[in-house]
């Protein structure tokens, strides 16, 4: 089946589809940040002025949903990458709200056939609605 991908981009690009709450837990982020080998005081040190989360600790972050749930299967998927893009700091201690929408939706021809990308993007949000992060997760289907 080729999916028309036009349509695909017309019906579901920036339709938010999920909402999750997360908390983002100082013990957690500071063992993340030490396990990476983070050794700059921000990440490890609660009393530190500046104290953040490592920001891909947000790629490690995912919602309940990676695609709405009406979108056509049309072939396998597999992962074709992450990327985080930083606004603002993360706090410890706070509670982010994560917003998933389609981003992009993209072919590119290979040796085996069309392949379709699609971009799911989980947008973060401190408690005043401050936008502070993007967690982009690419997919790549092989058409049937």
């Amino acid at each position: 089946m080729d999916a028309d991908i036009d349509e695909l981009r017309e019906k579901y690009l920036n339709q938010p589809f999920d909402e999750k709450t997360f908390y983002m837990d100082p013990a957690v982020t500071i063992e993340y940040a030490r396990l990476c080998g983070e050794t700059a005081g921000r990440f490890l040190d609660r009393d530190h002025p500046d104290f953040q989360t490592p920001p891909t600790y947000i790629a490690s972050l995912s919602g309940r949903r990676s695609l709405p749930i009406d979108f056509p299967r049309f072939g396998i998927g597999m992962d074709a990458g992450k990327g985080v893009e930083c606004l603002n700091p993360v706090r410890p201690g706070s509670t982010l709200t994560g917003r998933t929408h389609l981003h992009d939706i993209y072919t590119k021809t290979g040796r085996s056939g069309r392949m379709v990308f699609v971009v799911s993007r989980l947008e973060f949000f401190d408690e005043n609605g401050l936008h502070l992060a993007n967690s982009d997760s690419r997919s790549v289907i092989r058409e049937k």
